[in-house]
């Protein structure tokens, strides 16, 4: 077993050596750049999370306050009044473990109450001071994600030296920091966190070196799904990005990645499948 590419956690267990895992989205949100206010109303978005799971996703990721490059932050009683009946509702209804995406260590800990099974922080454990402690206290697995800055100001002049290995460095540090405060190693899964605080050639070069990131040790997550690098390499808007997606998709997943996050999860597992078994080929 590739220990490496193992989550264990309270209740759950994924060896993602053998196949990569796919996380849908589920955004309930007026504002996210791509599905905001499609699943605002709880029983849309239960079902939204139904279909995902039927359509191929090993998890579901739900979040209520939007990220994108601009996003002004929502109050903690606002996020949890949009997050918490879906999970409560969602966990009853698929087999699939149900995350939740926030920044907010009292989000995560009453997610966890009402059934949340992964927590995905794309701050890294940086926005609330609680969090890691949090995560740790609960048993479950936590998604480590690099930012430079807040969705606020992230994209305002974004610019690195070496960034592979700057973003392989904060990872590190961050990976030390949730093991001192008590989440165990094979709890932790690491993001590089396309699209946010990064340049379009920053994006490009994370998906292309992303196999530098196992010397870490910890299962990668990308999430490059319809993002907008891939409408500027392309010139498509967020509705014309499949295929872009499906190739950021394909070479992430080639070159390391254990979980790709995507809305669009039928088409996702199949190029996921069909890279995988490229990737696994041997000579019989």
């Amino acid at each position: 077993m590739d220990d490496e590419r193992v989550i264990e956690g309270d209740g759950f267990h994924w060896d993602c050596s053998q196949r990569t895992r796919i996380m849908g989205v589920l955004n309930v949100t007026p504002d996210s750049f791509y599905d905001g206010g499609r699943y605002w109303d709880p029983l849309t978005a239960v079902r939204h999370g139904q279909r995902l799971a039927e359509e191929g996703a090993d998890a579901i990721d739900v979040g209520g306050e939007s990220t994108r490059p601009g996003a002004e932050p929502v109050s903690l009683e606002e996020e949890l009044r949009r997050v918490i009946p879906v999970i409560e509702k969602l966990k009853d209804r698929i087999e699939q473990p149900v995350s939740v995406d926030t920044r907010k260590a009292e989000v995560a800990r009453r997610a966890v109450s009402a059934g949340a099974r992964m927590v995905n922080d794309v701050s890294g454990l940086t926005a609330d001071p609680d969090m890691a402690g949090t995560v740790a206290a609960s048993g479950i697995p936590v998604v480590i994600m690099h930012t430079a800055g807040t969705p606020r100001d992230m994209q305002k002049n974004p610019g690195y030296r070496d960034t592979v290995g700057q973003i392989v460095e904060w990872l590190d540090a961050r990976i030390e920091h949730a093991v001192a405060r008590g989440i165990r190693r094979s709890r932790i899964i690491i993001d590089p966190g396309i699209g946010f605080g990064k340049r379009l050639s920053d994006n490009l070069l994370l998906i292309r070196s992303l196999a530098s990131f196992r010397k870490l040790h910890r299962p990668i997550l990308i999430g490059p799904s319809r993002k907008s690098f891939i409408g500027r390499v392309l010139d498509a808007e967020k509705d014309d990005r499949m295929e872009g997606t499906a190739a950021a998709v394909a070479l992430s997943v080639a070159n390391g990645a254990s979980i790709v996050r995507v809305h669009d999860v039928r088409e996702m597992s199949r190029v996921v499948r069909m890279t995988d078994a490229i990737c696994k080929a041997r000579q019989e």
